[in-house]
């Protein structure tokens, strides 16, 4: 079908995200620091420091292309930060990334955090998953250590009450929320089924959804559960459809989607198949096949730019292709602007020292590849947007952005 946006929606959507908010200044042609972020300069004969940023990802399991492609945005931030020879206080810094794999795995993951702490990192940009980043930000917590997370949406992750959390994307109570409203008011799904993979991912974008979409009107028909690492969705799949939902809503990750659009289209089921940013990429026909039909599926990715900032963020992308010989999965860019948010409290500071740049982190104003960046009081991203998209021709395709 064709789609369309009405003033009408486009309010609903708006007022779901974030509240009416004036917009940031755009950028100029290229995404550029503000006056107090990190600023070129050449490097002087005398001292020079050592910075370690420390990234987490899951490189390794279902969804290590998600995991790789955060990890490869670290490496690009890293490469230029140290082109430009900044300085922190009067001496140049060498900016090192202590990678690891946290393979989606809670367990896993704190214990990487821990091994990145004893390393003595400056500052943590992750992990990728609500499910690793909650538990290792205790850890993070504990040694006082600033941690920027680019993806984990959980509310719960910046509501702990910890100084060092922090998100440059929208939180699962925007996301959720918005593409409650969505289904209710442009897909006009009145019978609805939900379908979550039990993680703190997963289990919150669809609660926070189906929260919305009752709001809204619909009836929720039924919610079943699956896991992270599933194949087989048979018995669920044909359960909800006895009960005739015309959208299925399904809370978890691209690996585990791709194989449940199969099955969906196996059963003979017609219903508008929608998810979170976990399943909004563009691995996802591969993953499908022809299961994605021509806007069949809709999610939403946990941020995104319009205006000025889309051509540099384009530009970039197309940079990122070159030099990795791989298009971008979703969040790179979120990765890249907080490493450079990292370095940019650093030299507002004046410090690398953790203890003192902390403080600065919360006041960072910063115009990056993914648009402004300023924090509220919990550390949440200010603002944050929400890029909605369908699939046309197996290609994901933007439908609008909303605040």
């Amino acid at each position: 079908m064709q789609l369309k946006w009405t003033a009408v929606a486009l309010a609903a959507l708006t007022l779901v995200a974030c509240g009416k908010k004036e917009e940031a200044a755009a950028p100029a042609a290229t995404p550029a620091p503000t006056a107090s972020a990190p600023a070129p300069a050449a490097p002087p004969a005398g001292e020079s420091i050592v910075v370690k940023i420390g990234h987490v990802g899951p490189t390794s399991g279902p969804i290590a292309h998600l995991g790789k492609d955060n990890e490869l945005g670290a490496k690009m931030a890293i490469e230029d930060l140290n082109a430009k020879g900044i300085k922190i206080g009067d001496k140049v810094a060498k900016f090192e990334l202590l990678a690891e794999d946290d393979a989606g795995d809670p367990k896993q993951g704190t214990a990487v955090a821990q091994k990145l702490i004893d390393s003595k990192v400056n500052g943590i940009v992750g992990h990728l998953n609500s499910g690793t980043t909650i538990p290792a930000s205790k850890l993070y917590s504990d040694a006082g250590i600033p941690q920027i997370s680019p993806s984990a949406t959980n509310p719960k992750y910046t509501r702990q009450g910890f100084k060092t959390t922090f998100r440059v994307v929208a939180d699962d109570t925007q996301l959720g929320g918005t593409l409650g409203k969505y289904s209710v008011e442009t897909l006009k799904g009145k019978n609805i089924a939900v379908i979550d993979d039990r993680t703190a991912y997963g289990q919150g974008v669809a609660e926070e959804f189906e929260k919305s979409a009752k709001a809204s009107g619909a009836t929720i028909v039924g919610h079943e559960f699956t896991t992270a690492n599933s194949t087989d969705f048979n018995a669920i799949l044909t359960k909800l459809k006895g009960a005739k939902p015309d959208v299925l809503f399904f809370g978890g990750m691209d690996a585990v989607a791709g194989p449940m659009l199969k099955q969906v289209k196996q059963l003979g089921m017609t219903v508008k198949f929608m998810g979170g940013d976990g399943m909004c990429t563009n691995e996802l026909p591969k993953l499908a096949g022809d299961a994605v039909g021509e806007e069949m599926v809709y999610c939403a990715e946990a941020g995104g730019v319009d205006g000025d900032f889309k051509a540099p963020l384009d530009a970039w992308k197309a940079k990122f292709k070159e030099k990795n010989g791989v298009e971008v999965q979703i969040y790179a860019p979120y990765v890249y602007d907080a490493v450079n948010v990292m370095a940019t409290a650093m030299v507002n500071a004046k410090s690398s020292d953790p203890a003192v740049y902390l403080p600065e982190v919360g006041k960072v104003q910063y115009n990056g590849l993914t648009g402004p960046i300023a924090f509220d009081e919990k550390g949440d991203i200010k603002n944050g947007a929400l890029t909605l998209y369908t699939y046309k021709g197996g290609v994901r395709t933007q439908i609008a952005v909303v605040r």
